[in-house]
């Protein structure tokens, strides 16, 4: 176990490299936040989650106002039909995967947390690169196929803590064909309110005190996760994606293998 000064160094300085990670390839880093917080700082499954989930809020609420820039607020609302789509069924998703964890037993979890890790790592290597705004379908078909998608990424969003956006963005892209600039400002704004319902439901549960026993960490940690962001944006026209993708993909499996020793 880390000592008080080992801990608040490594609150800051993971956090930073997190969110470097992070902003390298358009997330708030909360994939690769989770497994640290399980395995350097020995947090329990579900004390993991929930720290995860609040650290992620301040990082998306903190990423939406800096994007404006670039993708304006009349862009989003151009857009509105698929956020009202995608959060009709990430909502829900969001509420059912919160309560499922806070129902099962840690074993079962850390096995849930590794296998959904091993999802992500996938996602990322398929889909998040993905730039032709080729709308899959459209119509009826199209709102149904996205309130489905909305439900599970919001049942994923939840079980990990994390705002979802190595799945919103392939799906707001493919699904609906929008630009993929516009899509990363699009999954932020579904992500807030998503991570709200899944945090409303975690308040119920007794280990939520994690958050009054951990303010300074919390700090910490996100403050790193923030600059670590800023920093990744400006790294980005200096790094290939195509290349930090599989990279990425690998730290997230080597993780997922970690985390599952846990339940063994």
């Amino acid at each position: 176990m880390l000592n008080a000064k080992a801990k608040t160094y490594s609150a800051v300085t993971g956090g930073a490299a997190i969110g470097t990670l992070g902003g390298l390839i358009g997330l708030g880093g909360a994939e690769f936040r989770l497994p640290l917080l399980i395995g350097l700082f020995g947090f329990g499954a579900l004390e993991a989650v929930i720290l995860n989930k609040t650290m992620s809020l301040i990082v998306v609420a903190s990423a939406l106002p800096f994007r404006t820039a670039d993708v304006p607020l009349r862009e989003l609302a151009a857009h509105a039909d698929v956020i009202v789509t995608l959060l009709s069924g990430s909502l829900i998703g969001a509420w059912h995967g919160a309560s499922w964890a806070s129902q099962l037993q840690s074993k079962s979890l850390y096995r849930v947390i590794a296998l959904a890790l091993i999802g992500i790592a996938a996602a990322l290597l398929s889909a998040h690169d993905a730039s032709t705004a080729t709308a899959w379908s459209s119509g009826w078909q199209q709102t149904v196929i996205g309130c489905i998608a909305g439900y599970g990424i919001g049942i994923v969003a939840a079980l990990l803590g994390v705002a979802g956006g190595e799945l919103l963005i392939p799906t707001i892209v493919l699904l609906f064909g929008v630009d993929i600039k516009i899509a990363g400002s699009l999954s932020l704004a579904i992500s807030l309110p998503t991570m709200l319902a899944g945090f409303g439901r975690y308040s119920c549960h007794q280990s939520f005190s994690v958050l009054a026993r951990q303010k300074v960490f919390i700090a910490l940690m996100s403050v790193g996760s923030i600059a670590g962001a800023f920093l990744g944006s400006q790294l980005l026209p200096y790094v290939s994606v195509a290349m930090l993708l599989p990279l990425l993909a690998a730290i997230l499996l080597i993780s997922a293998f970690k985390i599952w020793r846990h339940a063994v």
